[in-house]
């Protein structure tokens, strides 16, 4: 067993105050000098233009550039790594994990991936003229899963990385969806237009409950929705089946354990209990192979309220996002809690 933890940050200002912030928290942290280390490799892997990712994070997420730029002044790193680092512009992206559940007006999501990527870092943000969100972070700026203050829902699921396009990885996607977007069908419409690196899908959910799931790579996005919808690491669509990978079996079981629980009597809670269980068929323990179970999170768009729980068997640490909004800061400063493995975190 290993004892997990996630830090909770809050801040509120302008883009750059906000990356600022973020990057002398890190400065001398473990986590940023592991990410000093995969610079060397990573640098190997891709090139990030400089010219060429401000330009489409203005095209996107106007501002966003700026707390890259604060990012850059905090961790006293050139603005050149950073953006090689954290902007998710031309980046690589390893195998991962993630099922989640949209249904009875909450989003419920597991993110299943290597103890050695996670940053334990859980966000909550509200920059100047853009949405505030509340969700996991990682690559420092980007977010694993989230919603913002319009009740929108986002969180990845990683399909394939073959044959990669020039575009973003999920992580930044994420973060361009929940500063911009109020709704699923404006969400949509953004992942259409975005420029994608790998093959995901991305699972979304807003106040109304419209759920949906955008089947999204280089070659194109293809959308599905239902007013109950579960996702896990697969595409469905004809078109985009030739995209995936070759074993299937265990992404389809998931697919449809989650189906058995369409109901309309099965709560937030209860889905907590469900994706949170070690026991659970969805709990996934498998952290050598790039797919242990790190964090569940359900989100409820209406109320504005997260329920998180970090490792397995947690009782929930909810917040709200909405008393957040008025001006009333979280007390919770750590989520704890445990892995079954022995491999070593990153901080």
């Amino acid at each position: 067993m290993v004892k997990i933890e996630a830090d909770v940050m809050q801040g509120r200002g302008s883009y750059y105050d906000l990356g600022f912030k973020q990057g002398k928290f890190h400065k001398d942290s473990k986590l940023f000098q592991n990410h000093r280390k995969r610079r060397i490799k990573s640098i190997k892997s891709y090139q990030s233009e400089l010219k060429a990712a401000q330009s489409l994070y203005e095209q996107f997420a106007p501002g966003l550039w700026m707390e890259l730029e604060g990012l850059s002044e905090g961790l006293d790193w050139p603005l050149e790594d950073v953006v090689h680092e954290y902007s998710g512009y031309q980046a690589d992206w390893k195998k991962s994990g993630c099922s989640a559940l949209m249904q009875n007006g909450y989003y419920a999501r597991n993110y299943d991936y290597h103890p050695k990527t996670y940053e334990g870092r859980f966000l909550i943000w509200q920059p100047e003229n853009a949405y505030a969100s509340i969700g996991f972070a990682t690559r420092m700026i980007g977010r694993i899963d989230g919603m913002n203050e319009k009740g929108l829902v986002i969180g990845y699921h990683f399909v394939n990385r073959l044959k990669p396009g020039d575009g973003f990885i999920c992580c930044s996607i994420a973060r361009f969806i929940l500063d911009t977007c109020k709704t699923t069908a404006e969400a949509i419409l953004k992942l259409k237009e975005i420029p994608h690196r790998h093959a995901f899908n991305y699972s979304l959910y807003d106040a109304s409950g419209h759920a949906a799931i955008a089947e999204a790579s280089s070659k194109g996005v293809s959308i599905t929705s239902k007013a109950q919808m579960a996702c896990t690491n697969h595409f469905e669509s004809p078109f985009k089946l030739s995209e995936n990978r070759h074993h299937l079996v265990e992404t389809h079981s998931r697919k449809n354990q989650l189906s058995e629980v369409f109901n309309p009597d099965f709560s937030a809670s209860d889905a907590f209990a469900f994706f949170n269980s070690t026991s659970s068929s969805i709990f996934k323990k498998e952290y050598q192979n790039w797919s242990g179970t790190l964090h569940t999170a359900v989100y409820l768009p209406k109320t504005l309220q997260v329920m998180i729980g970090v490792g397995g068997d947690s009782l929930p640490v909810v917040f709200s996002f909405k008393e957040w909004l008025k001006g009333k800061d979280s007390y919770v400063k750590k989520i704890r809690g445990t892995l079954e493995t022995d491999i070593e975190l990153p901080f």
